[in-house]
């Protein structure tokens, strides 16, 4: 049997991971600014981690939702103190696309209505309604286009209310900064009006933090730097550090009920495990306030190269834009320079997701690497 051939693959096969560090079955090794989409949040095989995954692995890996599992309202407890909402209610699942999923239906149920208001170049992932609400007409299939999805701009309030004013809509689902679609972002101003507007309208809030979450913006959720309320928050990526886990936080305003939602591995005792170990090692290692550091010196270091347009994002979500088509820099940066970055939508863009451990030394490496792979290139 042969693999489904879904992804281009670059010629690396990666067999070890130390904190931000690759090592190829060649010996070889490469910077991670990329993190395998963000996910690696606190360093690859970080120790405390792996110790807090293997202990529960030798006890017990899964058993079932029917039964009462600890790990779980541990998680969720040390999920509100580190978020600030301990008065919300998690939902665990398995993925990002499975955490929106179960967002916009919580949405549905609670207003009976079906329709959904999402963003130019949003990105909410491959299940039916999430893809239905992702601004890529090339991954969705006709079974998803039954979904009714309305695509508007940032920082449009005025489009958004003429929206809502028709009656029908469930829920506006937002990222607070666009991953895939090239790490755009709503202004305060817009964050903020969109919060009543929503509210005037009896309309669901959900703000989608599978990237941006965890720590990656300088902020525990990126929605937290415009001083806003959502009604549910969604995250996966940082949540496991690449164990598959995602999450629903949701607000007290819903009530839940036996069978509302529900799913298999979601919430395992291994997930959890693994989610409890992240949330642990960000706080005792002080990872939002590095990312914050590391932000503010990448943002001088990359003053250095002129070729830059525009450096877009927060924290340790950023892109690097610049004036052309970025493909041939970004395997040149991979294949010669041993630096995974990460690509957009926006094919001018580069994307730096390193680890939230990521060191100032780090960024050097990257500056450097960079100027001399520009200058290769021309």
């Amino acid at each position: 049997m042969n693999l489904f051939d879904v992804y281009p693959l670059y010629p690396i096969t990666p067999v070890k991971a130390v904190d931000c560090t690759i090592t190829d079955d060649k010996g070889i090794e490469y910077l991670d600014l990329y993190s395998g989409h963000g996910v690696i949040s606190i360093g690859h095989t970080q120790p405390d981690y792996v110790a807090k995954v293997t202990e529960q692995l030798n006890n017990l890996s899964f058993y079932s939702n029917a039964i009462q599992n600890p790990l779980q309202v541990e998680l969720a407890e040390k999920l509100g103190k580190a978020s600030g909402l301990t008065d919300f209610s998690l939902f665990l699942c398995s993925s990002g696309a499975e955490a929106n999923e179960n967002a916009l239906k919580v949405a549905s149920f609670h207003t009976n209505k079906a329709r959904v208001i999402a963003f130019d170049n949003s990105f909410h992932g491959r299940t039916s309604a999430a893809v239905a609400a992702t601004d890529n007409p090339k991954i969705v299939a006709p079974i998803n286009a039954q979904q009714v999805v309305t695509f508007l701009p940032l920082n449009q309030i005025d489009l958004v209310e003429a929206e809502l004013k028709k009656g029908d809509v469930c829920a506006v689902i937002i990222e607070p900064i666009q991953g895939v679609g090239g790490l755009d972002q709503g202004t305060t101003e817009f964050f903020q009006a969109l919060e009543k507007v929503c509210a005037a309208n009896d309309v669901v809030l959900i703000l989608d933090e599978v990237q941006s979450g965890y720590g990656r913006s300088g902020k525990f959720f990126a929605f937290q730097h415009h001083g806003i309320n959502p009604d549910i928050i969604t995250t996966a990526k940082g949540m496991g550090n690449g164990f598959p886990i995602g999450g629903v936080l949701i607000s007290p305003k819903f009530k839940a009920s036996y069978g509302l939602l529900g799913t298999t591995f979601g919430g395992s005792h291994l997930a959890c495990a693994a989610g409890i170990a992240v949330l642990d090692v960000i706080e005792s290692k002080n990872l939002i306030e590095n990312a914050k550091k590391v932000e503010a010196y990448f943002l001088e270091a990359i003053k250095v190269i002129p070729e830059i347009i525009k450096v877009k994002g927060r924290g340790l979500m950023l892109g690097v834009e610049f004036d052309f088509d970025v493909s041939a820099l970004r395997k040149k940066m991979i294949i010669e320079k041993h630096i995974f970055t990460g690509g957009a939508n926006n094919k001018n863009l580069l994307r730096i997701l390193p680890p939230l451990t990521i060191t100032t030394a780090a960024i050097d490496t990257f500056v450097v690497a960079l100027q001399e792979s520009l200058a290769e290139l021309k």
